[in-house]
């Protein structure tokens, strides 16, 4: 159903990132999930994987639930920051939100539907103080890319992106040229495989 690449960088002088991922499969599609603890090093790392693991057993359910359910469960940590999509890929559709400072972007296979959509970010911060939560539905097609980074690595990577490129591969690029090199920084690239009728 999916194809995926991740890239990581870790600042200097810590021993993990606070930068996590998802990418959950099952019968009726895929969750993903990109993850910014607040801050950096093991509180960090450690708010974003208690993030992760209530997302873990969420693949199919309403990506704004999920969104409180972590709230909740976060209250006790330092929070994070979050874009999170589900993919439907019996109907060729992908819910998608934002919370803080995760970018997203969707680049199309096919430009009937446009070329690109920018995820629409909501200021917050999950565990702390979560904004009024609002999804996003797009068609998708087997082979659109979409990816997600975090605050280590500058927006306008949004601008290089091409629907071909190979996740693994743009993940890479992304991270080595846009990298800003003063925190963790995650990027995450994953192309829609099986999208069934």
């Amino acid at each position: 159903m999916a194809e995926y690449g991740v890239a990581k960088f870790v600042l200097p002088g810590e021993t993990e990132s606070g930068d996590q991922h998802l990418v959950c499969c099952n019968e009726s599609g895929v969750l993903i999930a990109a993850i910014d603890g607040i801050g950096h090093g093991a509180e960090a790392a450690n708010a974003a994987k208690a993030a992760i693991a209530i997302l873990r057993g969420g693949v199919g359910e309403p990506i704004i639930s999920l969104v409180a359910a972590c709230h909740e469960k976060l209250r006790s940590t330092r929070g994070v920051v979050l874009s999170l999509a589900s993919v439907d890929t019996k109907h060729g559709l992908m819910t998608w939100l934002g919370v803080g400072n995760v970018q997203g972007a969707l680049v199309r296979v096919d430009k009937k539907n446009g070329p690109q959509e920018t995820l629409l970010l909501r200021g917050g911060v999950v565990g702390d103080h979560l904004p009024f939560l609002q999804a996003a539905v797009l068609p998708v097609a087997k082979g659109d890319l979409l990816v997600f980074a975090t605050d280590g690595i500058r927006a306008d990577f949004v601008r290089t992106l091409f629907a071909l490129e190979n996740p693994q591969r743009a993940a890479e690029r992304i991270m080595k040229s846009f990298s800003n090199q003063s925190d963790d920084a995650l990027v995450l690239a994953l192309r829609i495989t099986g999208i069934h009728p």
